[in-house]
């Protein structure tokens, strides 16, 4: 989006929505039904079989496909998303980090046909491409869950994506920088600050290395790149926060890697406002925080974000209806069509009070800075668990705060009498729901699609890109040709996972601390957990699992964290694991309890699997409790599968879903209260 430079009305920002389910099919037919509304570019979400390279008939997929995001496992299905969209005019944002190259690669193979069939040049239609993938590895290590490689092949495919976009797809952000999520974990505006900075400084510092392009382009490199930020409801200091950004991206830039076109300097962001703090219980409270959260990002020109998404109001609930995107859209319009704000220059300029959080901000955030470039930098502050750590602890700090009242989030904490509310009235329709064929439907889909291939062609093409990856070419060329010869998502990732291996990143657990947790309610639960041991004759042992690919990993963390803290023996191996690897693990640890997190919705097939496989184990004392975003009537049926309990948003009280739980333990073993 252009950025004007005179005195004239600000243009609006991009305004997108985060969609995608089911089917290519069905996502395609809502872009256009997006677009048709006024939405002015398309954010696409992908499911997590495809943000992991899995296809979906995989073991790990299970439970999983169309869940989250559109299922993509092969060019085909990429030109049936984009089916009747002319990529040439359009400006896509696609979420998607670990198989960033391999989204981008089946991208690009549908701009070339669609250019074919224009009877467009290849390189004018590439030169056309408008777009961003996020492509930050980093924070996946730290906060979503969908990395794949180590972190050092992983920064490799990050730098050739960025040398092949300059070169290639010259109006394409082949990085989004993403603090948005550090944020979903606990970042403060410091750490959010500082730990994106660290990550665009290792990834620059990568590309520069990798001699790939002259000098002179290195400008070029700098101004393709790209944020995207969070805003929290505590507007004014979100939208210092912001302020405090630009300053150190300019700096930054300018000092420590020479750029002086200030142009090529700018700080150009997106954001989606936060998800964390959206609330189950009165969920229309929703809807201000959601606006409130947007000023944060759009009140000061200087500092105004670019493009905007917004989650709606239900997503505490479940997945959002059409209707439920497109309130959120019409928030976007009002502000920015309705009201005056774009007609002025920036409105806090010269204020002291706003430019002294400012530089609070960026004080704190140039320390935390260079104690990180002085470990090694950001790749290696992941590898040690340092900045793990850091944010686990800050979400159990935040945590306690919310559970102490210090902290009011109205209807939660504080203000919790309610009228019943119509939004809701609906009950199970108030969500969108995925049929269970959706699955089946994709995993024979994408084997048919591999028996209609050209075999040679795909094994020559995977080939190619195993034998590049065990040298220092740049593998967007690779991955193109295996894109344009029907290669799957499973195929390609499996390709590298030969090449480059699997990694496993810390799960920042052991070194968190949640300082200020105490008081009668946490004693008086210790004691019934060293009670409880004391019955048994062993110390009470709890394993916290992530079944399925789900890698939104910071409540099975902050469990984790407070078991511990209330006196359990603590299993927690960390993310993406089978039901059977579960199982497994809670027989040869002998657990007396399995806490199981999942946020995906694929609950009603991965819980299920793990209380049966239990049963099949001859483990009838151990029971299953669950956490995530489970609707009553899932909840329900959970309940009637076996599970011992199902604990959702709304029990945000982790000393009593501790309480609880020894109750389930002493049930479990017919142990009497005494």
């Amino acid at each position: 989006m252009p950025y004007p430079s005179d005195r004239d009305r600000d243009r609006p920002w991009v305004m997108r929505t985060y969609a995608g389910h089911s089917s290519a099919t069905a996502s395609n037919a809502l872009y256009r039904r997006n677009l048709a509304k006024g939405q002015t570019g398309l954010s696409v979400a992908f499911d997590l079989p495809t943000q992991t390279g899995y296809d979906p008939d995989h073991e790990l997929s299970r439970g999983e496909v169309g869940k989250v995001g559109v299922p993509i496992s092969h060019i085909g299905d990429m030109r049936q998303l984009f089916d009747g969209i002319p990529l040439a005019g359009a400006n896509t944002s696609m979420t998607i980090n670990a198989t960033a190259m391999w989204l981008l690669a089946l991208y690009v193979g549908v701009a070339e046909e669609q250019a074919q069939e224009q009877g467009l040049d290849r390189d004018e239609m590439l030169a056309k491409l408008a777009g961003t993938t996020q492509n930050d590895i980093i924070k996946e290590y730290l906060s979503r869950g969908t990395y794949v490689f180590p972190p050092g092949p992983s920064l490799r495919l990050i730098t050739d994506m960025v040398a092949w976009a300059v070169q290639h797809v010259p109006k394409w952000n082949p990085i989004n920088i993403c603090s948005y999520h550090l944020q979903e974990v606990g970042a403060s505006p410091v750490q959010e600050v500082a730990y994106a900075m660290c990550t665009a400084i290792s990834v620059l510092d990568a590309v520069r290395d990798s001699g790939q392009l002259p000098d002179d382009r290195f400008g070029e490199v700098v101004g393709r790149i790209s944020f995207f930020v969070n805003a929290g409801v505590r507007f004014i200091e979100e939208m210092c926060k912001m302020r405090a950004f630009g300053v150190l991206w300019e700096e930054i830039t300018r000092d420590r890697y020479g750029i002086e076109n200030p142009k090529q300097r700018r700080f150009r962001y997106g954001v989606q406002v936060n998800s964390l703090g959206l609330t189950e219980q009165q969920p229309e409270n929703n809807v201000q925080r959601i606006v409130l959260e947007m000023l944060a990002v759009s009140l000061s020109r200087n500092a105004r974000a670019r493009a905007i998404q917004l989650p709606a109001w239900n997503e505490a609930l479940g997945l959002p209806r059409p209707w439920d995107q497109q309130w959120a859209l019409r928030m976007q319009q009002v502000l920015a069509y309705e009201t005056d704000l774009l007609e002025y220059e920036d409105l806090f300029d010269g204020s002291p009070v706003i430019q002294a959080k400012v530089d609070e901000i960026v004080d704190g955030a140039r320390a935390e800075i260079d104690r990180v470039q002085a470990m090694g930098g950001a790749v290696a502050a992941v590898e040690s668990g340092y900045m793990k750590s850091q944010m686990v602890s800050s979400l159990a700090e935040r945590r306690r705060r919310v559970e102490a009242g210090e902290d009011v989030v109205v209807g939660l904490n504080k203000f919790d009498t309610t009228e019943p509310s119509p939004l809701q009235a609906e009950g199970a329709k108030a969500i969108e729901t995925i049929d269970p064929r959706v699955e089946r439907e994709a995993s024979e889909a994408v084997r048919a699609w591999r028996s209609g291939r050209e075999a040679s062609t795909v094994d020559e093409s995977l080939r190619g890109l195993r034998e590049a990856a065990k040298t220092g070419a740049n593998l967007m060329s690779a991955t193109i040709s295996c894109a344009k010869a029907g290669v799957t998502t499973g195929e390609w990732a499996s390709a590298l996972r030969e090449v480059f291996g699997e990694y496993r990143a810390p799960t920042g657990v052991s070194g968190a601390s949640a300082a200020g947790v105490a008081g009668a309610a946490l004693a008086g639960v210790r004691e019934r957990v060293a009670k409880a041991g004391e019955d048994l004759g062993e110390r009470l042992r709890i394993l916290v699992g992530k079944p399925g690919l789900d890698g939104h990993s910071n409540g099975a963390e902050q469990v984790a964290v407070r078991a511990r803290d209330v006196g359990f023996e603590v299993v927690y191996q960390g993310i993406r694991l089978t039901p059977a690897q579960i199982v497994a693990a809670a027989v040869q640890e002998g657990v007396h309890v399995v806490g199981l997190s999942v946020l995906s919705g694929s609950h009603l097939e991965v819980v299920p699997a793990v209380v049966e496989g239990l049963k099949a184990a001859g483990v009838t004392d151990v029971p299953v409790v669950l956490g995530g975003i489970i609707p009553p009537a899932d909840a329900d049926e959970l309940l009637k599968r076996g599970v011992a309990r199902v604990f959702t948003p709304k029990d945000y009280e982790l000393t009593e879903i501790m309480d609880e739980i020894v109750t389930v333990i002493r049930k479990a073993h017919g142990l009497t209260e005494s």
